[in-house]
């Protein structure tokens, strides 16, 4: 028996792969001819792998469709130069194709599709071989020996070997004679070639691309039809097949059996689809890259469940959550609070691990290990945070926004319903786990969480405590820890059961999810470039407290001063020179931007951009003219965050508040005031600079939508046409008033 398999994502290590390319990926939609973008995009990622130092090989079908174009073209050429000839006038559309062999297409294209390959590897100085083997050269124990002998010496040479059934030759297949043993297959198709070569040259990885997604529960575009991304030799009873490929003669049965063997003999499987225009540019590569496409056959089975798996756990379990009453989902927080401080030396212990860890790996910055560490006054803080929560949880869900009184007996409501199922993604943040839990549970929301590695330990022992909370009612798996080793990009791409991703890091991670969550929302700011403008009408006094606070307080918080605006005539001023001290003692390094730059003589680094967020003790200063120039610098160069004017002059505040684009600002106060929990909101998911949905810090309110309940009478559209007899009446009613002869559903 073979060594197990690597996982998909230590496949980035295979030295040896073999790309097999379905017929349905080679040839074109009329079955006549190749599908020459698709095969130049293929043909470049092999040789870019080739090029890395990997050894690839080629196992590809075509040749019976190029040679189909081939054939049909001269004979129709030669039957009209016959009726020309004989018939004179006799009209060419009345001429019919004999049906032609497939063995006198693939004799005929053969030599053309080597050729086409050669031409297009030439391009990246790429050369490859010709290969065309049959049953026998596998069966023969001489002729495999010769034909292992010539790939490894090819392959050694830097040169892709091309390998395809002699079709021109080859008998037709024998019904079930494929795959009967470890030791035995027929090569009966191109699935079974590609894995018996794979075996037989101890490849690594075996790439099966074909014109589907991958392997399916239930014949694809079938209701219900779910991708398996791994699939394991045990799981092959739950399969249901549908028919085979449009071209070729394997489907997905051949596929999987052909996969099991190879994988069975010790190598890596994934069939994913070469066809997709979107993705057959980077196919391979991002298998090779360990990315999750397609299905990937594995020999070992991960004891718990997968990230599907526990995505519908939690969706099913948030849709009871979501019909508790009010009173229920409050009492869970409380426990959750409770649990807070009753399992304080629990909790600690776990994150001592973590921490010392951390120290040990020397890969956290100060800043970070301070997010990582909880104390027992951060557990306490969290335990109050949460019981503000659980009395915010009584107005939440089901609240009656709007009432409409459309016609007689025909009454509408809008009312408040969770979103459904969130995904929220935090870095080296342990304490984000029991706030966000708390936020969801109220809001009657699932909730799938993925924390940083650093803080492991601390999240399992938090994430069992708010399952222990949930227990209360019956709802424990409407939250979920994802543990496993899901890359963020592939959790991203689960668009059919979540509905909403909320990331808490850094900018790079939440650039990094808006850029992978192409079909699922994302709440949150890439960026906090947050500014303080010092009008010239200031406080002196208001000026230095409220920099301070705003830049040292907690310098990476994205809520954090990173650029000061100074105005002109504060210039070389008692209150310049104070501020300039100030910032010196607490060891703010100050980049100057052009302007400031311009004024001194000995000027501190000029700032390379007046768009950076430092996250630490350091910040850009800059002068401008008005306060006009201010709001203009910060829409300019600004992230939309938090922004503050300091000022005494009511009129210039207000004109800054009124124009500034930003989902927080403020007049006279700190940017740190920019918090779900100083907002009184309890707590926060996250501060968003969108501007769809929720802005600032998002709180209970931002994880709620709405939905629209009719009631009627049997009222239908036609009663109100130019021949109904009903009227509209729109009219609004009272939100707390019952309806008459409903029930109400507060």
């Amino acid at each position: 028996m073979a060594a197990p398999s690597p996982t998909a994502g230590e496949l980035r290590h295979a030295k040896r792969i073999v790309v097999k390319l379905g017929s349905a990926v080679v040839t074109r939609g009329d079955e006549c001819g190749l599908a020459l973008g698709r095969l130049a995009s293929i043909v470049e990622q092999v040789a870019m792998l080739q090029n890395q130092g990997r050894e690839m090989m080629i196992v590809t079908s075509g040749a019976v469709a190029f040679g189909k174009q081939r054939l049909r073209h001269e004979i129709l050429l030669s039957q009209s130069v016959r009726q020309a000839l004989h018939s004179g006038q006799n009209q060419l559309k009345d001429m019919s194709l004999p049906v032609l062999e497939a063995r006198a297409c693939a004799a005929a294209g053969q030599s053309g599709l080597m050729a086409l390959y050669e031409a297009m590897f030439t391009q990246y100085s790429t050369c490859t071989a010709q290969i065309l083997v049959t049953n026998l050269d596998f069966h023969d124990d001489q002729k495999r020996q010769n034909l292992n002998s010539t790939l490894q010496e090819l392959l050694r040479m830097n040169i892709v070997p091309i390998i395809n059934t002699n079709d021109a030759v080859v008998p037709p297949p024998e019904p079930n004679s494929d795959l009967q043993g470890v030791n035995v297959i027929s090569i009966k198709d191109n699935d079974s070639l590609a894995a018996r070569l794979a075996v037989e040259m101890k490849a690594d990885l075996l790439i099966a691309l074909s014109d589907v997604e991958g392997l399916y529960d239930s014949p694809p575009g079938t209701d219900d039809a779910k991708l398996i991304d791994i699939f394991y030799p045990g799981d092959q009873q739950s399969i249901t097949y549908g028919t085979k490929s449009r071209v070729g003669i394997g489907g997905m049965e051949a596929k999987v059996k052909a996969a099991l063997w190879a994988l069975q003999g010790g190598t890596s499987v994934v069939i994913a689809n070469g066809t997709h225009p979107k993705v057959t540019g980077h196919v391979i590569t991002d298998i090779v890259e360990g990315k999750k496409l397609g299905t990937f056959f594995s020999e070992i089975k991960p004891a718990g469940p997968t990230v599907e798996q526990q995505t519908e756990m939690a969706r099913n379990s948030g849709r009871t959550l979501a019909s508790l009453l009010p009173d229920q989902r409050s009492e869970i927080i409380c426990h959750l609070a409770e649990l807070l401080t009753e399992k304080k030396d629990e909790i600690l212990a776990a994150n001592k691990m973590d921490m010392d860890l951390a120290v040990n790996a020397g890969h956290l910055s100060p800043a970070m290990q301070k997010r990582l560490s909880l104390s027992p006054a951060k557990l306490n803080s969290l335990a109050i945070g949460l019981r503000q929560i659980a009395v915010a949880a009584q107005d939440s869900v089901g609240q009656v926004l709007r009432r409409t009184r459309v016609a007689h007996n025909l009454e509408l409501e809008q009312i408040t319903v969770p979103i459904g199922v969130l995904l929220v993604i935090f870095e080296a943040r342990p304490d984000c786990l029991p706030q966000v839990s708390a936020l969801a549970i109220a809001s009657g929301n699932a909730l799938l969480l993925k924390g940083g590695k650093e803080a492991a330990n601390t999240n399992r022992v938090l994430h069992e405590l708010t399952q222990e909370a949930l227990s209360l009612h019956g709802v424990k798996e409407a939250v979920q820890l994802v543990s496993t080793r899901e890359e963020v990009e592939d959790l991203c791409r689960l668009d059919k059961i979540i509905d909403l991703i909320i990331p808490r890091g850094s900018s790079q991670l939440v650039k990094d999810i808006q850029r992978a969550a192409k079909g699922i929302p994302v709440l949150g700011h890439s960026e906090g470039i947050c500014h303080v403008y010092v009008d010239a009408e200031a406080s002196i006094d208001k000026v230095i407290k409220i920099v301070r606070d705003s830049k040292c307080d907690y310098p990476a918080a994205c809520n954090a001063m990173e650029t000061l605006l100074i105005h002109r005539d504060i210039l070389r001023t008692p209150l310049f020179d104070q501020i300039i001290d100030m910032l010196r003692t607490e060891r703010v390094k100050i980049h100057a931007g052009p302007r400031f730059a311009s004024y001194l003589t000995f000027s501190p680094s000029e700032a390379k951009s007046l768009r950076t967020e430092y996250g630490d003790l350091e910040c850009c200063m800059e002068v401008v003219d008005t306060m006009q120039d201010a709001v203009d610098h910060i829409h300019k160069y600004g992230s939309s965050h938090t922004d503050v004017i300091i000022t005494e002059n009511e009129e210039t505040a207000e004109q800054f508040l009124h124009q500034l684009d930003s989902a927080c600002v403020f007049w006279n106060a700190s940017s740190r005031f920019a918090d779900g929990y100083r907002f009184g909101l309890g707590a926060e998911v996250g501060i968003s600079t969108a501007r769809i949905h929720a802005r600032g810090p998002v709180g209970l309110e931002g994880l709620l939508t709405t939905k629209w309940v009719l009631r009627g009478d049997g009222h239908t559209a036609a009663d109100f046409s130019e021949h109904g007899t009903m009227k509209y009446l729109h009219e609004n009613l009272p939100v707390g008033q019952p309806l008459a002869g409903q029930r109400d559903s507060n």
